[in-house]
């Protein structure tokens, strides 16, 4: 399994890197986000999108659970964060987005709180803050 390490070192490199990024981003693609609170998970997100071509407000969705933005490829961008069990998850229909052949684009972050629901390939982006302004991005393919 190959893993890419990336440092930025201010919040516009961190943008750059979501840019880049998006480059291999498809339809059908899954990408989980793992980080701590403030660690740039959303941020980088907002970058992504918008590399991605969706131009309205990105924001993270901590109480709604899902936001979808309409877009050439539509975006569902799940924050887990408030979930008391993968039992939530599914009656909340979690699952349906994760179905093989579904055109969209999911984003997850706080994937820890529905860990064995995705059994589609994915994405993993590790953001860690270094300092203020640094950031190591951490991305995997898993199978």
């Amino acid at each position: 399994m190959n893993i890419i390490e990336i440092q930025t070192n201010s919040l516009k490199e961190t943008e750059q890197a979501a840019i880049a990024f998006s480059k291999i981003v498809t339809p059908s693609t899954t990408i989980i986000f793992h980080g701590d609170l403030g660690a740039g998970k959303t941020t980088f997100i907002k970058s992504l999108c918008k590399a991605l071509g969706y131009q309205d407000m990105v924001t993270s969705p901590t109480f709604t659970i899902m936001n979808e933005y309409e877009n050439d490829i539509p975006i569902f961008h799940f924050d887990m964060y408030r979930l008391a069990s993968c039992d939530e998850a599914l009656e909340l229909g979690f699952l349906e987005y994760f179905e093989k052949g579904h055109e969209g684009i999911c984003l997850v972050e706080w994937p820890e709180n529905v860990e064995g629901l995705i059994k589609v390939p994915y994405i993993d982006i590790t953001i860690e803050k270094i300092n203020d302004t640094s950031r190591k991005i951490k991305i995997r393919s898993v199978e």
